[in-house]
């Protein structure tokens, strides 16, 4: 068995336990895995790290029920939910990480930030294990307590609810990680990693008692429908600036016979040859002066477009664009092979799942997706890429553009509809 680490609410401390546990697990010669319940491309970097795997998203929003089952099959897996339990889509909480639970019959370890509660935590972790027969309550992990004091009255609280009390971790200041509008700092720009990790570990295993964790064993699926690569041989920008694509979808390309290379825009590499250039999301609004540089990138994709279809998402979306201008204001020129100029200068959020269908370019079709950045678009012109909804099924504007062979949009694609 597997199972869910989740919480009543967001920053209750879900990451850095889930990532304290695969480290500590991995450290005592346990394979297994860590995955990520719906739309994230940061935190299972994390995982990856802690515990030596590789790790994937699973959406009960965006995924039907036997592709998370596919996807899940193999080595356990710790899942760390997002937001908390019962939390998901408009109108009926759709895609939560409770879905995931029941799809895959995971027992689920409650995380509650105590730090400003003492005998009030009886009645949330209560209300949580009866909100849903369907889901089972495994234990709790006390997070950010006090002291022994506040540790025994929290525990006191809790004797007669029948749930285990795993353990309680104590405030630390040590664990909090730095983060930016998109989320945390991405793995790889952490210099620390290592360290926090371990770090990490060792304040689980003291503080709490991993003998009362639900047992580890693989989980079986079996396999689905994979999705057809766009093309047989596929470029994709990969580093800092343009990090942000789903490793089940390479993988399904990958399986497919499709050959994957990649290259840095940060690192000025010429865009190689290939039946598709892909850029996928990230931050190329922090490093959009050095993109702006970078010549001998942008002359090759500029000169690549001619001749072979090129695809950004999100970031990828703008840096295909005119100018991007970064939270200072400053205006930067970027590859103008899309009639779009974008801005962080004055920051909206644009976020939620999204039901997106184009009928032509290298993703024509039907897809599930999501939409998550700060950008204002100031202005774009041309022919639209994809028609939308909303997570409720509520028509939205038009997203993206497609020039000639040349196509993007701020959508994330998750899988087929």
């Amino acid at each position: 068995m597997s199972f869910l680490i989740a919480a009543p609410a967001s920053g209750s401390g879900k990451t850095t336990i889930t990532l304290g546990l695969l480290r500590a697990l991995s450290q005592d010669g346990i394979t297994l895995r860590g995955a990520k319940s719906g739309p994230d491309y940061i935190d299972p970097r994390f995982h990856e790290a802690a515990c030596g795997q590789p790790c994937l998203n699973l959406d009960a929003w965006a995924m039907s029920a036997d592709r998370i089952q596919s996807l899940a099959s193999g080595s356990p897996l710790i899942v760390e939910g997002a937001m908390g339990l019962f939390d998901g889509a408009p109108p009926d909480g759709k895609g939560a990480c409770a879905d995931l639970a029941r799809q895959l019959n995971l027992p689920v370890v409650l995380v509650v930030d105590a730090s400003r509660m003492a005998q009030s935590i009886a009645p949330i972790v209560k209300g949580f294990a009866i909100h849903d027969p369907s889901i089972t309550i495994a234990g709790v992990i006390l997070n950010k307590v006090g002291s022994p004091r506040h540790e025994a009255m929290l525990r006191h609280a809790l004797r007669d609810t029948g749930i285990s009390v795993i353990g309680a971790i104590p405030r630390n200041t040590a664990l909090v990680q730095p983060s930016r509008h998109l989320g945390l700092v991405q793995a790889q720009e952490r210099p620390d990693l290592d360290r926090y990790l371990s770090q990490a570990a060792d304040i689980v295993r003291e503080h709490l008692d991993l003998t009362l964790l639900p047992k580890l064993s693989p989980l079986s699926g079996a396999p689905t429908t994979r999705i057809t690569p766009p093309a047989q041989s596929i470029a994709i920008a990969r580093d800092a600036a343009f990090a942000f694509a789903y490793p089940h979808l390479l993988d399904d390309w990958q399986s497919a016979g499709a050959t994957i290379q990649t290259f840095s825009p940060l690192a000025n590499d010429p865009v190689p040859a290939a039946d598709l250039i892909y850029l996928p999301g990230g931050y190329p609004e922090l490093h959009a002066a050095r993109l702006a540089s970078n010549t001998r990138f942008l002359t090759s994709l500029q000169t690549a477009a001619k001749t072979t279809d090129i695809y950004g998402e999100c970031g990828g979306y703008m840096a295909l664009g005119e100018t991007l201008t970064d939270a200072d204001g400053h205006r930067h020129k970027m590859a103008g092979l899309l009639a779009l100029n974008t801005s962080f200068a004055k920051r909206k959020l644009h976020l939620g799942y999204r039901s997106i269908t184009a009928s032509t370019g290298p993703f024509a079709g039907s897809w599930t997706a999501h939409e998550f950045h700060y950008a204002t678009t100031t202005s774009a012109t041309g022919q639209s890429l994809f028609q939308a909804q909303d997570a409720m099924g509520d028509t939205l504007a038009d997203m993206g553009l497609i020039s000639g062979r040349v196509s993007g949009s701020f959508a994330h694609i998750i899988d087929r509809a």
